[in-house]
């Protein structure tokens, strides 16, 4: 009897992931305001730089690349971005806030299952976003597609995990939702900004573009601007990204809490 009862348990508890999964999914649609900034948005960026035409020149500077070219994978992380800090802190706050986590714990659809949800949403939608724009940029700018394929699906993978390491870290510190939208913002300038949003970490003086390198989101620039344009993969990048989720995930773990 105690063996059917481990088999059925870790079962029923994929069941319920999988409830709780399409619940979150039928929710998570019927949010077009953050559809679109996770979704929408980064193309828009795009779209607009693209249109600039001196974006579309080729830079010696830049070696002969154009400022289109660098501005794909900064689009592409400005998705997990607003993925992970701007979108999911604040729901995963509210939940916590209305006692819906601690309403959970006492059922047998236990908390992490709608945790788990809100990374799988959040993190898909980010992927979505940032193939929409690679794609935008080929075919409305001729932007090459990442010559070296493999680094650039690690990168973005890794880039995606720390976007959401990083936002379930501003959600552990968060006590309520406002707190929550509050601490995001205050994270999203910053990270804007070493991701290469208004100024391409390629473009930084020296001095800047090294210190940028060490943040998660300059990082992952550096990363996938190295494997788009065929340089090899930057191993370096790729290790302070994972560094950096490692340590966001645990403080995450360290401070989460269910009420």
């Amino acid at each position: 009897m105690s063996t059917a009862t481990t088999t059925a348990t870790p079962r029923a508890n994929r069941s319920a992931t999988a409830a709780v999964l399409r619940t979150e999914l039928r929710l998570f649609a019927r949010e077009p305001g953050s559809l679109f900034w996770m979704m929408v948005s980064p193309a828009v960026l795009l779209t607009i730089l693209g249109s600039i035409p001196s974006f579309r020149e080729v830079s010696a500077d830049l070696g002969g690349r154009r400022l289109v070219d660098l501005y794909v994978p900064v689009a592409v992380l400005f998705a997990v971005i607003m993925a992970g800090i701007q979108a999911m802190p604040p729901v995963l706050a509210g939940y916590r806030e209305r006692g819906i986590l601690r309403r959970m714990s006492t059922t047998p659809v236990r908390p992490a299952s709608l945790l788990t949800a809100q990374i799988v949403l959040h993190g898909a939608a980010a992927l979505v976003s940032g193939t929409l724009v690679m794609a935008l940029g080929r075919l409305a700018f001729d932007v090459r597609l990442p010559r070296q394929l493999g680094g650039y699906t690690l990168a973005l993978l890794l880039a995606v995990a720390g976007g959401l390491a990083l936002g379930a870290a501003v959600c552990a510190v968060s006590r309520t939702q406002k707190i929550a939208t509050a601490v995001g913002t205050a994270v999203f300038f910053p990270t804007m900004f070493t991701a290469g949003v208004w100024l391409p970490v390629q473009a930084m003086p020296d001095t800047l573009r090294d210190i940028v390198r060490f943040t998660p989101s300059g990082a992952a620039s550096q990363a996938l601007d190295t494997a788009a344009a065929g340089a090899g993969t930057a191993w370096a990048a790729l290790g302070v990204m994972a560094l950096w989720t490692v340590v966001l995930t645990g403080t995450a773990a360290r401070w989460f809490r269910w009420e």
